[in-house]
């Protein structure tokens, strides 16, 4: 079953296992593409097709997950003696709604605040990107706590946020060693990307800063309290408003 060229909306269609279909938009990471992937996402939930499971975004594609006996069953998938694969079957509904496609429709974007105690314990290595940048601390936490960002997507970690936007005035390289722990909260950059670790983790991004917001919300549908589409904002916050909030969430 070989990935097939879609040429009204320009993307690929490609088979991930016997339950899932990669549709390919692009190869970077631009906002062209993640609204085509939001708005066929938005799509498909909102109008699901029989023995669809759900749909995951990332930079540059979304993968659709479905049900292959639920397909079998409920289909009209045989021709005589010809019988067509769950694959095939979603994959015309798929290549239907993405003809319907509006590409002109205007994306609305949910905005989440996110405030940020930056530097000193909760920011190792603010200091670093500054000096990779050539300038001031306050200068980095000025541009960084100024932008907005999009979420492309939310991966790694449960509730991770992919974060775009990022000025290239404080774009710094993941570190060479990674850490064995980062702590809840923590806000890191990696290159031209920013993005806060949900839970406790390994990790190799640039810490600048550390938020009480809980982004992992496992006992809430959906766990994560960002979503692809979102833009996040950064508020800073002083080390006793960060202590004040964490006792207000109950955090030890």
């Amino acid at each position: 079953m070989p990935e097939k060229l879609l040429k009204k909306t320009a993307c690929t269609l490609s088979p991930l296992g016997d339950s899932a279909i990669v549709i390919t938009f692009g190869n970077g990471m631009e906002y062209s593409v993640h609204k085509k992937i939001k708005l066929l996402k938005d799509l498909l939930e909102e109008e699901p097709f029989s023995g669809f499971i759900e749909c995951v975004p990332a930079y540059t594609n979304l993968t659709v997950f479905y049900d292959p006996l639920v397909i079998y069953k409920d289909q009209n998938i045989s021709n005589g003696n010809e019988t067509i694969s769950p694959f095939e079957v979603v994959r015309s509904i798929l290549e239907m709604k993405l003809q319907d496609l509006k590409e002109d429709k205007k994306l609305i974007h949910r905005t989440v605040t996110i405030p940020v105690c930056y530097g000193n314990e909760y920011g190792p290595d603010l200091e670093y990107v500054a000096r990779y940048n050539d300038l001031t601390t306050d200068e980095v936490i000025h541009i960084h706590s100024t932008g907005e960002y999009l979420a492309y997507m939310i991966g790694f970690a449960p509730g991770f946020p992919f974060l775009g936007g990022l000025s290239g005035n404080i774009a710094t390289p993941r570190r060479s060693s990674p850490r064995m722990t980062i702590p809840a909260g923590a806000v890191g950059i990696a290159g031209m990307q920013t993005g806060v670790y949900p839970i406790s983790t390994p990790g190799g991004w640039q810490l600048i800063g550390q938020t009480p917001t809980k982004l992992f919300l496992p006992n809430v549908n959906p766990p994560s309290l960002l979503q692809a589409g979102d833009i996040v904002k950064f508020h800073p916050i002083t080390d006793q408003e960060y202590k004040e909030m964490i006792l207000k969430e109950g955090v030890q």
